[in-house]
């Protein structure tokens, strides 16, 4: 009797491993390894989500009218064409499950988010990665990866897991070499964390052209993970073909009311991006400063940095270091970066903690 089997290219995805939030022995940790706002969520999220939480009997708005309305707002959009998620994963493997499938090819960066490749693979696409250029997005690299078989081209901005950025110049150019039946989803998860001229301009290019989606995310700035909620907007004939396959009702009646204060709270996000920067310049000049062991940080516009361990301190022994001392960073091996950690922004007290043990670590391995 043949047994049951799944799909060829189903076992052929690597499952997304998330970041620790324990040592493996099951001690508590600060976790600086998923990107969240050391700052927490704003008081008036809270208050608006444990109101709308007494209801917990009904379905929530399948629409998510308020939500959409909320955003619409805040960015001058078309409430029609934004488009609501289990996070803005959901919706990047909504982006591939609708224009990829077998014998298509799903494009994307070296040392891009790793959901990128369980999206194509999802659905039987052929993953390309194109290369890097010192762990940046290669714009002429990338267009030169594109083919006949090219459906949907994935491109973080900033990037995760590297930081590094792409300016409005070049996501506009790069747009402009796309064959028009290429969906080109622009993943700014971090967008929040740019400063208002650094803007790549994503949305204004999502609002004129017809295969343009941009993504974004509540779980990072704005203190929601736990609620797991996203957005996106594109055109109508693209949030058309979404909506037919999205999961029904995917975000809580909390959430929509939690989502909807965060986005009108714009003081809380000014000031999670003002602590964000000080701390993030401040750590990358601390490692700098450990260059003569090896140690480089590279440039970035996230939430995050992206420590290269090139001396006799190694990523790995770096990351049991830090996790002994509590702290959990982001190792990848698994995305081919064996040789550094990712290390999340966290409070003025965690950030100097981590740069004191990184200089001890670094002089005792000399």
């Amino acid at each position: 009797m043949t047994k049951l089997q799944p799909k060829d290219w189903i076992m052929g995805i690597s499952p997304y491993v998330p970041g620790k939030a324990a040592s493996d022995d099951g001690r508590p940790v600060t976790k600086l390894s998923a990107n969240e706002n050391p700052l927490g969520t704003s008081p008036k999220v809270r208050d608006a989500f444990m109101a709308a939480a007494v209801d917990l009997a009904t379905y929530p708005d399948p629409g998510a009218g308020m939500l959409r309305e909320a955003i619409a707002a805040q960015y001058g959009l078309d409430p029609a064409r934004v488009m609501y998620g289990t996070g803005s994963d959901e919706l990047l493997h909504l982006a591939a499950s609708a224009y990829a499938g077998p014998g298509n090819e799903v494009l994307y960066v070296h040392y891009g988010f790793s959901v990128y490749d369980i999206a194509a693979r999802r659905v039987g696409a052929t993953p390309v990665i194109a290369p890097d250029k010192d762990y940046a997005t290669d714009i002429d690299a990338l267009l030169a990866c594109v083919t006949d078989k090219t459906r949907v081209v994935y491109l973080a901005n900033p990037n995760n897991p590297t930081g590094t950025f792409s300016t409005r110049e070049e996501i506009a150019r790069f747009h402009a070499g796309l064959p028009k039946n290429v969906l080109f989803v622009l993943d700014q998860a971090y967008a929040e964390y740019l400063e208002s001229e650094e803007d790549d301009l994503g949305l204004e290019l999502a609002k004129a052209a017809p295969n343009v989606f941009v993504t974004r995310t509540f779980s990072k700035i704005y203190g929601l993970a736990a609620e797991r909620i996203g957005w996106g907007y594109a055109a109508t004939e693209v949030i058309d073909a979404l909506h037919r396959i999205r999961a029904p009702f995917n975000v809580t009646t909390a959430g929509q009311a939690a989502a909807a204060a965060a986005i009108a709270d714009t003081q809380w996000v000014d000031a999670s991006r003002v602590h964000n920067r000080k701390w993030r310049e401040w750590l990358a000049a601390e490692v700098e400063a450990l260059g003569n062991h090896g140690l480089k940080a590279v440039p970035s516009r996230a939430n995050f940095l992206l420590v290269l361990f090139e001396g006799a301190l190694t990523a790995q022994a770096a990351y049991n270091g830090l996790m002994a001392a509590g702290y959990a960073m982001r190792w990848l091996p698994g995305q081919g970066l064996p040789n550094a950690l990712r290390i999340t922004i966290g409070t003025e007290t965690q950030t100097r903690d981590v740069a004191r043990l990184l200089r001890e670590m670094t002089e005792m391995n000399r």
